[in-house]
């Protein structure tokens, strides 16, 4: 990854914790996303700015009842890890694609945008001082969390005049750790045309909370969504962007307002094209996909995200159909999915400069 320079005029202020927690924590028994490093960035916008950007220890923060973002929903946030490799360097994984679009989402969400320098100085300086929690081996890293929310205090429905932005991290391992059996929507909608489905707002994930608790009801880990407008047409799972291997291409929806421009699922068709696969970036429609399960010509689909990595999928369901797909020798998902963490883990070559040391 090219160098990004950083202006230190911000004056990141930096205080350390007076005793790490590491100490307390079972690497071998945690949920993910609920054990948290020993340090967070802060840093306010305030009068037009953004001002006192500070590293601390990890710990509550005091917000308002009226604070905006408990009424109309500003928030946004990105989510990237950081892998230590088997000398112990620590590396981030296309971190400049978490920033664009972060500050993509700001823009749709009414959002000021953050200073690039800053976001960079900020998250290699925590990342730093917090690698003692980059753990290595498999599945093994550091998911990091930076996000934004709308915190004026007054209940007036208009963009917030003040905001907060924060980076937390949490030590992780693997999201999914068996092949997963997913509900293809017919009714509910994860995001609708026009809307705000391409950005990292906290509401896309609440609105699917409840139709993905009915599909876990009947037996299925997640959701594959369809267009709202007829729901014919295949578009992503509820953490992933989803790809579909029928004959030897692989095939994924095209990025559009309803999807999210996922930096793993573009890293993906990168490595796949590097290996001679064929790639088809279109919409697919259901229909077609059940046809290709029912001639058998359907070998593989996959999810790709950053908590979830690459997650194979073992079976599908719509409209009360269910099609279970057979373990395929020469596996796209096993395959892309070692390329995908040899280089994140400083294993293999990195031919398009995405690690970024720490």
């Amino acid at each position: 990854m090219n160098f990004i320079p950083f202006n230190m005029d911000h004056n990141l202020k930096i205080l350390k914790t007076e005793k790490s927690k590491i100490q307390d924590v079972d690497f071998n028994n945690f949920s993910f996303g609920s054990v948290f490093t020993d340090h967070m960035f802060e840093c306010d916008f305030i009068d037009g700015k953004w001002i006192n950007p500070i590293i601390k220890p990890y710990q509550t923060i005091s917000v308002e009842p009226s604070a905006s973002v408990f009424h109309y929903g500003q928030a946004i946030f990105e989510g990237m890890k950081a892998y230590k490799d088997k000398n112990d360097e620590v590396w981030l994984f296309r971190p400049d694609q978490n920033f664009e679009r972060i500050n993509r989402s700001a823009v749709r969400m009414a959002i000021p945008e953050f200073p690039k320098d800053l976001f960079f100085e900020a998250l290699t300086k925590l990342v730093d001082l917090d690698r003692d929690w980059v753990k290595k081996g498999e599945g093994r890293s550091l998911y990091i969390r930076p996000f934004v929310i709308g915190n004026e205090y007054a209940i007036q429905a208009v963009p917030s005049k003040s905001y907060k932005f924060m980076i937390i991290c949490a030590p992780a391992t693997l999201y999914y750790t068996k092949k997963l059996k997913v509900k293809v929507a017919d009714k509910f909608s994860r995001a609708a045309s026009g809307g705000v489905g391409y950005a990292k707002a906290a509401g896309n994930y609440a609105g699917q909370f409840y139709p993905t608790n009915l599909a876990k009801k009947e037996g299925f880990d997640q959701i594959i969504w369809t267009d709202s407008n007829e729901h014919n047409y295949l578009e992503e799972a509820g953490t992933m962007n989803v790809f579909f291997r029928i004959n030897d291409t692989l095939i994924t929806a095209p990025t559009t307002d309803t999807i999210l421009d996922g930096v793993t699922r573009k890293s993906i068709i990168q490595i796949a094209k590097d290996n001679g696969i064929s790639v088809e970036i279109k919409k697919l429609k259901i229909e077609e996909l059940k046809t290709a399960a029912k001639n058998g010509s359907l070998k593989e689909i996959f999810g790709a995200g950053t908590a979830a990595v690459v997650s194979e999928i073992k079976a599908f369901q719509h409209k009360g159909e269910l099609y279970e797909l057979e373990t395929q020798n020469d596996s796209y998902a096993q395959r892309l999915k070692g390329n995908l963490v040899g280089i994140q883990t400083n294993e293999l070559d990195d031919p398009h400069n995405w690690r970024f040391k720490i």
